[in-house]
């Protein structure tokens, strides 16, 4: 797996339809991704009967239907977790799922799934964190609508009940999210603070974000995506589609590279070019054997094969033992 995990966020943009969800299973494998990752919930166990929509839902599904008719249009039965779980070992690409409840966590345990993907609503759930605490797998946590105090808890409940590896993500949960509400400068925050990994959740629309967020050291970036924007759904029109996932999925990879060791050195690349771009100490015009060397006589020219131009002072004063020709290398 490389160095900086991405997570396709598959969500609920599968519609509740199997043949979307192993299509949107195929495009993460194709961009690059390393994890695809699915939503499982009980809708009577998340929401109550008549739990209003956030406004984003209410502007991309029916208006008239309830939070809770609208989850259950989206559930992902057993039978379907096992489907395409079974789907993603076969295409060697990670499956994920976050489990929205207590229910959904035992069936996804019923899978074995490696690891846990904890939402940012479910942060202040002390139930539910010390249920996936106990499991003692590696988990990931969202942080959206949090403050630090907040984090802190959870992560103190987790590890109280048995689980070591946690990675924190910055998140905010508004679909879209303003750019101006972004504040990727608390992945700083929170790893100095938490002195955990760290990483970003990100609903901003475009690829910039989450690639600036690797620059800024995040190990771990989620993001969702869709086979279609246009398509009937709460998540999709903030969600990338296939080929925008893998220009950002290329370009992460890119920055990956390109942030490599932190010491400052000649890198192999460049040696070639120290030569050509660096100077010599060179003779200003035509040079007479016993002449001194001076300001006026000579003057600091490419390639850089010659005497240092850092050596100046000590060649200021010395005197040449031989005629040189304009643009010859001083030689002591």
């Amino acid at each position: 797996m490389n160095q900086v995990v991405v997570i396709a966020e598959a969500g609920v943009n599968h519609n509740g339809n199997m043949d979307i969800a192993k299509q949107l299973i195929d495009k993460a494998k194709e961009a690059g991704a390393d994890i695809v990752k699915f939503q499982t919930f009980q809708p009577e166990a998340l929401v109550c009967r008549n739990a209003g929509k956030a406004a984003y839902q209410r502007e991309n599904t029916d208006i008239k239907e309830t939070q809770l008719e609208m989850l259950c249009k989206l559930q992902l039965t057993a039978e379907m977790h096992k489907e395409l779980k079974a789907y993603c070992d076969q295409k060697e690409i990670m499956f994920l799922s976050t489990p929205f409840d207590l229910a959904s966590i035992d069936l996804l345990e019923e899978i074995d799934m490696p690891m846990y993907k904890i939402p940012s609503g479910e942060i202040t759930n002390l139930p539910y964190l010390r249920k996936i605490g106990k499991l003692g797998k590696k988990v990931i946590l969202s942080s959206g609508m949090s403050n630090l105090e907040e984090i802190r808890a959870a992560v103190s409940i987790l590890r109280e009940y048995g689980t070591t590896d946690i990675c924190v993500l910055h998140c905010n949960t508004q679909y879209p999210t303003p750019m101006e509400d972004v504040n990727l400068n608390v992945l700083q925050t929170l790893r100095r603070q938490l002195k955990l990994p760290i990483g970003y959740s990100d609903h901003t629309k475009g690829i910039e974000v989450p690639i600036a967020a690797v620059a800024l050291g995040a190990e771990i970036i989620e993001k969702h995506f869709t086979l279609d924007k246009e398509m009937d759904g709460p998540d999709h029109k903030a969600s990338l589609e296939p080929k925008e996932l893998k220009q950002m999925i290329t370009a992460i990879r890119n920055v990956e590279k390109a942030l490599g060791s932190a010491e400052k050195k000649v890198t192999k690349s460049e040696e070639a070019n120290i030569m050509i771009v660096r100077k010599s100490i060179v003779a200003k015009r035509p040079i007479c054997k016993g002449e001194c060397f001076t300001e006026d006589n000579i003057t600091v020219k490419r390639p850089g094969s010659g005497i240092s131009p850092m050596l100046w002072d000590s060649i200021i004063g010395q005197t040449a033992t031989r005629d040189f020709d304009a643009d010859e290398m001083i030689e002591r």
